[in-house]
């Protein structure tokens, strides 16, 4: 469905024109008791969404950032949606007051964005406005676009908006200290938004949906903005109601039809552990066809798990979608297609850990990954992150893209852009240099091809690596949550730290009340399922209570944090064994002050 349409804006424009009378979302409120869903025709978000973009335009916003804090709901549509009238770059974020944190979080992106604007509701208005006066941002005007009368839908004019101009900044999800905001164009957009069409095959009598936050590049792009790109409908509720009631998302799909929509992979995983066989025999999940597992890395135990347990109430192999993408490529790069089941594959554990894609060996350990799909809309290489040359079909290196879906950049970042965006091969033909005149983004991700599949091995920056081998964070979490269910599955951080050499540290979640036995057993018995499997010394076992392992808003490990609190003494165990090298290393932190990790 290749679309005549130069900007988002133009698109969104005519989707609701053209489904004026039908549902354009459908959000499930919080709780079981009172309301009931809230139903936003494409009709009333453009009403809406000429509103606020007319006081936007009234205010001088056009072409300039405005922030939007919002809690889950509605709300937060019609404002993006808005901001798109007003030819107004969005720049969503996590309301602190939702997250149970300060404001503190989004103080950075408020001021690297320059925001003329922060569009909120009523509720939270007066906090943030009084955050606004504490920042000293007196200039950055307020509105609570859920009051009456800020503004007249018929005085809102159509921009002048390039495919060249911006859309959206997407702030990425790790670090909140030095926030990096993604250039997203409406090129960009456009182009990302009919590759999510042509993979999941969505049209206008879609259905699409789920829990992910708003403010997420997989919740905004694909539970959003796709179900807008084709005219379609989306069915959403807030991750609060997940966490609190998984069964619910899937209850949520059979209710209301939803074909395309997922999460993360911990999400399958919660459901796993948390929906009971009663709430599973009402559930009916035949209609669901592209069940979206992504953001993190994908584990294949997870895939065959929850294939086989929601098997009865209609659940198919080849509804799992298995993909790869991120915020730097506007959403996603690779997938399986529509109808195939997810590919798996073995490989020899020492191979991987040399680099390479090779078939298991008799009596020798293996590993199970699991293909994110063909890239077909994108250029794609294998790289050596050192040599900066390619890495042969088969081998494992850092991944390497070019494409219309590729962001601009990095908001106010030059040097990291040319660093991270125009990356340059070495050792190609083009040029006559030796160089192949750049323009690759770098990913910073690990993974290989091979028989046209992509695969995602993990992140190079928490790559793991001993006497030569590369160990995958991933992998020892996997091993070490294996086998007792008081360790939380996906809820453990391993890296490594260095004194006289390498020194392997797992610092694991646990709920001491569920163990088999006493907490001294539980930290031997990782040590020795390590050891066995991977042949490695695992000499530090921190044992740390539910709620401690740090996680980004999509639930990724933030393992690089993990590991700087533990080297400052910033976590609380509940037991903990260390080597004598390590007990020093942290004793020699100068400045080490703990500070519990709530």
């Amino acid at each position: 469905m290749s679309t005549s349409f130069r900007t988002f804006t133009e698109l969104v424009l005519a989707r609701t024109a053209a489904h004026s009378a039908e549902d354009a979302f459908v959000f499930l409120p919080d709780g079981t008791g009172g309301s009931g869903p809230e139903h936003l025709t494409y009709a009333l978000l453009d009403q809406e969404a000429r509103r606020t973009a007319a006081w936007l335009q009234e205010h001088g916003a056009s072409g300039r950032q405005v922030l939007l804090l919002y809690p889950t709901g509605t709300a937060f549509i019609k404002a993006f949606t808005g901001c798109l009238y007003a030819g107004a770059v969005a720049v969503p974020a996590p309301l602190p007051t939702e997250q149970g944190q300060h404001f503190s979080r989004v103080s950075g992106i408020l001021r690297d964005s320059e925001a003329r604007a922060v569009l909120t509701d009523s509720a939270n208005a007066p906090a943030i406005g009084e955050w606004l006066a504490a920042e000293g941002m007196t200039d950055v005007l307020c509105l609570a676009t859920d009051s009456a009368g800020y503004a007249d839908p018929a005085a809102y004019t159509e921009p002048t908006v390039a495919p060249e101009s911006l859309a959206f900044l997407q702030y990425t999800s790790g670090s909140t200290s030095n926030p990096k905001g993604v250039m997203v164009s409406h090129r960009n957009l456009l182009a990302n938004e009919e590759t999510i069409h042509r993979v999941v095959r969505s049209t206008s009598g879609s259905t699409i949906g789920g829990w992910l936050p708003f403010y997420h590049d997989m919740g905004l792009i694909g539970h959003i903005l796709q179900p807008l790109y084709m005219g379609a409908r989306s069915v959403l509720m807030s991750p609060v109601s997940f966490l609190k009631r998984p069964h619910r998302w899937l209850e949520m799909i059979g209710e209301y039809g939803i074909q395309i929509g997922g999460g993360p992979n911990f999400a399958y995983e919660l459901c796993l552990r948390r929906v009971t066989d009663e709430q599973l025999a009402t559930l009916d999940l035949s209609r669901w066809h592209s069940a979206v597992n992504g953001a993190e890395p994908i584990r294949a135990e997870t895939v065959r798990a929850f294939t086989e347990r929601f098997a009865p109430a209609g659940f198919r192999p080849e509804a799992f979608f298995p993909c790869y993408g991120m915020a730097e490529t506007t959403l996603l790069v690779s997938g399986a297609p529509r109808g195939t089941r997810p590919v798996l594959r073995d490989v020899d554990a020492a191979g991987l850990e040399g680099g390479e894609l090779a078939p298991p060996q008799a009596g020798e350990t293996s590993r199970t990954l699991v293909s994110s799909g063909a890239c077909d809309d994108f250029e794609i290489r294998i790289v050596d992150p050192e040599t900066r040359r390619e890495r042969p079909r088969g081998s494992v290196g850092e991944i390497w893209l070019k494409g219309e879906s590729v962001a601009t950049g990095y908001w106010k970042s030059p040097e990291t852009n040319k660093e991270i965006f125009d990356a340059v091969i070495e050792g190609a033909s083009s040029g006559g240099n030796g160089q192949d005149g750049g323009g690759w983004l770098r990913t910073g991700d690990l993974g290989a091809l091979d028989d046209g599949e992509l695969y995602v091995t993990g992140r190079l920056k928490e790559l793991i690596i001993f006497s030569g081998r590369n160990l995958y964070p991933q992998d020892v979490e996997r091993v070490v949550q294996a086998g007792e269910k008081a360790l939380n599955a996906g809820s453990g951080a391993v890296f490594s730290v260095e004194s006289d050499r390498e020194h392997l540290v797992v610092v694991q979640e646990v709920r001491a009340s569920a163990l088999s036995g006493d907490l001294p057993s539980a930290a031997g018995e990782i040590q020795r399922r390590v050891s066995r499997e991977f042949n490695v010394p695992a000499g530090n076992v921190v044992l740390v209570r539910p709620g401690t392992v740090r996680k980004t808003t999509s639930g990724k490990i933030q393992r690089t944090l993990m590991r700087k609190l533990f080297l400052e003494g910033a976590l609380t165990p509940l037991h903990e064994v260390l080597e004598p090298a390590v007990r020093e290393l942290l004793a020699r932190s100068a400045d080490r002050s703990p500070a519990p990790v709530v």
